[in-house]
């Protein structure tokens, strides 16, 4: 009944427009009135929120305010869009909590609107149904959860070194930093989707008296900073929770046109429990999504006990001019410090190959995977440190480059390998592998070898950086079942033939790639009792020490 008094002021007092809204996101003004709670919006698409007095006590009062209490309809047909965005805008305003409606659907069409998150959530269990078919933005996240706190300016650091402990900086708060040196080229990319690079980049943790927290080390010297920014790190635990999300995909042509519909997690200190994300309508072609969980630009993010969906994949033509799959994600980590995933799984099979990886990261540091059922785990431009225990992952398996520790613990992978070291950014990882108390399940195929370490490097391709191999790996209790192997299967390597044209001291390296120094072997056991060897390649691999506890 209350949502029928709303419609009707809507219609009568406030001359609503149904036209592209101001991408600001942000009302003019939260006007306490006598009349009736409700939304004011105008030509131009800015709006105005109307609360009435005895609305807001209740709301102060009780600490939360609902979508209906806005006017939401959460019929599942009307776009309640703009009365989640004023839900919001006044919960930021007045410090509470936001909770959605019991049962209710909540349509948001292609509105060109963010809610902006910055006080507690709960999205129950209520349903959220997105559909992306006729969009004013692809760009624009649905909701984006932000600090209060803003970001600091900083001038005076001219120059950085790698591993440096100190800065000679003060700050009000321990922050996330981010520098950047637009004069170096990182992460050249090779193949298929060939590119110039990116401008070098790293993410570190700075306390008040500008200490770098080492657990996530400066990687590179920036000898001339071109960018540098401080972004507080919140002291409050933001908690976001429940919610049954839905997304209609797009029909878009099949381009490198990515879609960012999502919730995008732009705060430090934020908890993601119990929401499920589902897809539908996929069709003959689409565009890509970066990842409807988005977390980017922060530190100490937990993503808990939720069910994720993976995306069709599409192919287009990629920048080598021949056909590629697109990457499609529902989870994306960028430029992030300490993000976990903790007893999360995907909607659908992790095995199917209709449906791209899970997962993607980019210039981030200690993600971790403790029990997690996913398709794929992926670090493209460099992760720092990586942890996955208890897990379960499907036929794209672990793919990496990056530095530090890498952890795979208690866990079963699926995939052409083991370990598949990114060939187009070289291959490379700085630092060690630990993989203790696993079982790999190579998947079929047409090769007669089996790798627990797959990779390429012509070793004359310059990524913009050293490439490494892991200087050490420990292997502790594997079991490899290669029970599903073709006949002809010959043998199994720990290294696949990284670069078939080293064979002999003829072929000399423009680039060369560090190779692994030693290698551990405890407890390997074989389904087909095969034997272990080191690699095809022989002469590219002859000086590493395999020793056997």
């Amino acid at each position: 009944m209350k949502n029928q008094f709303i419609l009707i002021f809507l219609i009568l007092y406030t001359n609503m427009v149904s036209g592209q809204l101001n991408t600001s996101q942000n009302p003019l003004a939260i006007i306490p009135t006598s009349n009736i709670t409700a939304v004011k919006q105008f030509e131009n698409g800015e709006f105005n929120i109307y609360v009435n007095h005895d609305d807001l006590k209740r709301f102060k009062r009780q600490g939360f305010v609902q979508y209906g209490d806005m006017g939401a309809t959460g019929d599942g047909v009307l776009d309640d869009m703009i009365y989640i965005v004023a839900t919001h805008s006044l919960a930021n305003s007045y410090g509470l909590d936001v909770k959605a409606d019991n049962g209710a659907k909540y349509y948001i069409g292609g509105k060109e609107m963010t809610a902006s998150i910055e006080t507690n959530t709960d999205f129950g269990n209520a349903s959220f149904i997105i559909d992306d078919r006729e969009l004013k933005n692809r760009l624009l996240s649905v909701f984006e959860v932000k600090s209060q706190l803003k970001p600091i300016a900083i001038s005076a650091v001219k120059s950085l070194k790698k591993g440096q402990d100190k800065i000679d900086i003060k700050l009000k708060e321990d922050c996330l930093v981010t520098v950047s040196d637009a004069n170096v080229r990182r992460y050249i990319r090779y193949g298929l989707n060939q590119n110039k690079g990116r401008a070098q980049t790293d993410i570190f943790i700075l306390d008040k008296k500008g200490n770098v927290n080492m657990s996530s080390p400066i990687i590179w010297d920036f000898v001339n900073i071109s960018e540098i920014s401080a972004i507080p790190i919140d002291k409050e635990k933001l908690s976001i929770t429940g919610g049954r999300f839905v997304t209609i995909a797009n029909q878009a042509p099949s381009k490198y046109t990515y879609y960012s519909r999502n919730i995008s997690i732009k705060r430090s200190n934020v908890t993601i429990t119990n929401l499920k994300h589902y897809i539908e309508g996929e069709g003959k072609q689409g565009a890509p999504y970066r990842g409807f969980i988005s977390i980017s630009d922060c530190s100490n993010v937990i993503v808990k006990d939720c069910i994720l969906t993976g995306h069709k994949t599409y192919r287009t033509i990629g920048a080598a001019g021949k056909p590629v799959s697109m990457g499609s994600y529902d989870i994306s980590v960028t430029r992030s410090i300490n993000v976990s995933f903790i007893n999360c799984r995907q909607t659908n099979d992790i095995n199917d190959n209709q449906y791209w990886g899970l997962f993607a990261s980019n210039y981030s540091k200690n993600i971790s995977f403790d029990n997690c059922i996913f398709s794929r785990f992926d670090a493209h431009m460099g992760v720092f440190n990586a942890t996955i225990r208890n897990s379960t992952l499907g036929y794209m398996g672990i793919n990496a480059i990056g530095f530090g520790k890498f952890l795979l613990e208690n866990s079963t992978v699926r995939g052409r390998s083991l370990i598949n070291l990114r060939s187009d950014y070289g291959s490379t990882w700085e630092g060690t592998f630990t993989i203790r108390n696993c079982v790999f399940v190579p998947s079929k195929r047409k090769s007669t070898t089996v790798s627990l370490f797959s990779g390429s490097n012509s070793g004359l391709h310059d990524f913009g950086y050293t490439c490494y191999m892991p200087k050490n790996i420990v292997i502790d209790r594997l079991h490899i079942d290669d029970s599903n192997q073709n006949e002809d299967y010959k043998s199994i390597a720990i290294f696949s033939d990284f670069n078939p044209k080293m064979i002999n001291t003829d072929f000399q390296e423009q680039y060369p790639y560090v190779k692994t120094e030693k290698v551990i072997l405890n407890n390997i056991s074989i389904s087909s009792q095969k034997q272990l060897v080191v690699s095809e390649n022989q002469f590219m691999f002859k000086e590493v020490i395999i020793k056997k506890d």
